[in-house]
């Protein structure tokens, strides 16, 4: 029993992560930039908070769903800022300059501000709960282990995603010359600051 849901939530974990995002962009442009670690380590910080949020759904913490959604303008508002200064960051950066910026920040950096981007979004909990039914689970509030091995499925589908993304990326990454990565950082940047600015739009509508 408790393997079938670690199954579902891998699906789960998958659907979720595949989508590109200003996440799958970052974890491409990084890996591109920086190498596969830098990617995939990027890609597990979203896992992270996507297990999080699984777990919300997961376990049918509705107070703790309810506060994040009752504040999902501020979040939004964080998020949204956060990426507008990474796209605009990653726009003026040169891969020489990034060589340095990766000492200083490093795979706990890369790590960090993915698992921090993807915890600003709250609505994402509202997809977990909308595919959670959609694959017959719902809330395993009273089932504990079931619940876990979901998390842990969906960690895992994430996790694979991200493996898959920047193993395939960093095929091609010794294809790329600095005039090509530095462009990779300016598609980059306007894209990441982009998804900021519909965040921060969204506020409005």
């Amino acid at each position: 029993m408790g393997f079938s849901f670690l199954l579902r939530g891998l699906v789960i974990g998958f659907t979720i992560a595949a989508p590109v995002g200003p996440i799958g962009v970052l974890c491409i442009r990084r890996t591109l930039a920086e190498g596969q670690a830098h990617g995939l380590i990027s890609g597990l910080g979203a896992a992270t908070a996507d297990a999080i949020y699984g777990s919300i759904a997961g376990f049918g913490l509705t107070f703790v769903s309810d506060f994040l959604i009752s504040q999902q303008v501020w979040l939004r508002l964080i998020g949204g800022v956060f990426l507008c200064f990474l796209g605009i960051r990653t726009f003026l950066s040169t891969p020489v300059e990034q060589a340095a910026s990766t000492k200083r920040m490093g795979l706990f950096g890369a790590y960090s501000s993915t698992f921090s981007l993807t915890l600003t979004n709250p609505v994402t909990i509202v997809s977990f709960a909308a595919i959670f039914a959609g694959f017959g689970v719902g809330s395993l509030g009273g089932n504990y282990v079931s619940a876990a091995m979901l998390m842990l499925g969906v960690f895992i589908g994430s996790a694979l995603w991200w493996l898959i993304l920047s193993g395939s990326v960093s095929l091609f990454r010794t294809k790329f010359s600095l005039s090509r990565l530095r462009w990779v950082n300016r598609i980059s940047g306007i894209v990441i600051a982009a998804f900021g600015v519909i965040a921060l739009f969204s506020l409005i509508l």
